[in-house]
């Protein structure tokens, strides 16, 4: 039998239990999922936006392999320091397969990013996601006007949730305190501001599209700002998707404007963020506006600054710039890129492969692409881990992991766990008049596990 432990229960941890048990040729090969979190699912519970229903239905697909009888679910299980030890870990598996993403947000570095008001929209979507790790609250407490900092999806879908009326937030997952603090918004005025052109924007055409059909907004581009973009004028050249996201501003910026909508967003380009300035006017320092710089490009693909600012107002800062991988307990890691130096999903040290130790995901290959990206990844590093298998068998492991894990101290979070908390969600849900609503913390999740026929 081969033992194999996957840390991580999102997209990438899910497909590459998936490939061990489709193709693995060793007889009895048993997969642990394990995930600090006690519920599964990773990015698709917690970073999709809650309006989008149709990715989030993907957890039914994920779903059907951590109920496959070879795979088991074990949440609640930290791995690192005051936790259990990445080298205990690698005791009681054969193999270890890290799949734990890119931990971290990427910030500014510019005056005034720490002001009150201004956040990584990683905060933002936890907090509206019912991520239990968040604690932040008052987004948009006071807030009349927002900037969104970046131009990826990440950022459209922070742009839309601001833009999104209660009526159309309710019949999802979201918490009912964000559910209800966005539903007392005052922001009307959305920038999302990107620092190069349109042709380089990172959002898919289908994301931008969302933004035009949300009722009750106006989308605005000023056509001056596109113009700058050489490859606006001409996008002939430009890859299908980027092109097809420069026809979509095309027609934003040639349209009429109709003024009566009762909020606005703006897309703005060739502006790059100098300082925040705090609120001359209301208490606390609060962020008041953001100051740019205007930006033109170089001729390389990048931008250079032309020492022309431009001020826009902001009780609301959300920056989308960027994820970042950190150290992992007990493995080497390249500060540079922020992943696990691999070769072909082989964790390497000092220039050698470590026998047993595996990547796959965001901390293998970097924070690109979309969830179907971690398919191939996931699938080169099952070929690796399996080309490996005959060797990794003959180290002799203890009996079943989860004795060990319980006898550490440990009470890992079972399906029959999940399933008590799909149910708590699903009644909480009904006693508030909407379909299923997450629960909010650490403590409600628990609990609820907890309420498991499972001894």
């Amino acid at each position: 039998m081969l033992r194999v432990a996957v840390v991580g229960s999102g997209p990438s941890g899910v497909y590459t239990a998936q490939g061990l048990v489709q193709q693995s040729q060793v007889p009895g090969v048993r997969v642990d999922v394990l995930d600090r979190l006690p519920c599964p699912y990773g990015l698709v519970r917690y970073g999709v936006a809650p309006d989008h229903e149709k990715i989030k239905s993907l957890q039914n697909n994920l779903r059907m392999v951590l109920e496959d009888e070879r795979v088991r679910f074990l949440g609640g299980v930290r791995i690192g320091p005051d936790a259990l030890p990445a080298s205990r870990l690698r005791e009681l598996y054969h193999a270890v397969v890290y799949c734990v993403g890119a931990a971290t947000d990427r910030h500014l570095g510019v005056p005034g990013e720490e002001l009150p008001g201004s956040w990584s929209a990683t905060e933002f979507v936890s907090w509206y996601s019912a991520h239990p790790d968040s604690a932040a609250e008052g987004f948009v407490l006071g807030a009349r006007s927002a900037v969104v900092i970046g131009v990826g999806n990440v950022a459209v879908d922070v742009t839309r949730i601001l833009a999104r009326g209660a009526a159309e937030l309710s019949p999802t997952d979201m918490p009912q305190s964000a559910l209800t603090a966005l539903a007392a918004s005052r922001v009307t005025e959305i920038s999302m501001v990107g620092r190069r052109g349109p042709s380089q924007a990172r959002f898919t055409t289908k994301e931008l599209r969302e933004l035009g059909a949300l009722p009750d907004t106006e989308v605005i581009v000023d056509p001056r700002e596109l113009e700058l973009d050489p490859a606006y004028i001409d996008p002939a050249g430009l890859p299908a998707a980027n092109r097809r996201n420069v026809e979509v501003l095309r027609g934003w910026a040639s349209a009429s404007p109709r003024g009566a909508a009762p909020r606005r967003i703006r897309l703005r380009f060739f502006l790059r963020p100098v300082e925040l300035l705090a609120d001359q006017v209301g208490e606390g320092g609060r962020v008041g506006s953001v100051r740019f710089e205007r930006t033109v490009p170089d001729g390389s693909g990048g931008v250079t600054g032309t020492g022309r600012y431009e001020d826009i107002d902001a009780q609301l800062v959300l920056r989308s710039v960027g994820y970042r991988g950190v150290p992992l307990d007990g493995l080497p890691f390249d500060a540079r890129l922020g992943t696990v130096p691999h070769l072909a999903g082989r964790v390497m040290r000092d220039g050698a492969v470590a026998p047993g130790e595996y990547v796959a995901g965001w901390i293998k290959r970097g924070p690109t692409g979309v969830i179907g990206t971690n398919r191939p990844c996931a699938k080169e590093t099952v070929t690796s881990l399996l080309q490996d298998a005959d060797l990794l068998a003959r180290r002799e492991v203890p009996g079943d992991p989860l004795v060990a894990l319980r006898a550490e101290g440990l009470t890992p979070v079972e399906w029959a766990g999940w399933q008590a908390i799909e149910r708590a969600e699903a009644e909480l849900g009904a006693s508030l008049g909407r379909g299923v609503v997450k629960l909010p913390d650490w403590a409600a999740l628990l609990a609820a596990a907890a309420r498991t026929t499972r001894a």
